[in-house]
């Protein structure tokens, strides 16, 4: 909940979330790339990432360029298919 407080300080123009316990998704809209950036490397968010190895024991990032989201489904494939994963 913090971190969803957190983007309400931000130029994040939009962001969703999907899944529960074992399997969460987030997607967030940008107004560009250095906003995202400096929200991933601060307040709330930095902190649940200095403490993801305590409750993840795997995490993806997916970033691409786009005007909208991408359908969930479609998205999901792109997270599982994809080759560069951040392990804990």
């Amino acid at each position: 909940m913090k971190i969803v407080k957190q983007l309400k300080f931000t130029t994040c123009k939009k962001n969703k979330n999907i899944g529960f316990w074992t399997k969460h998704y987030t997607m967030t809209l940008w107004e560009d790339e250095n906003s995202m950036k400096e929200f991933v490397r601060s307040g709330a968010h930095l902190e649940a990432m200095k403490n993801s190895s305590k409750i993840a024991k795997e995490i993806k990032v997916l970033t691409i360029d786009s005007d909208g989201f991408l359908p969930w489904k479609e998205a999901k494939n792109r997270v599982v298919n994809q080759k560069n994963i951040l392990r804990n």
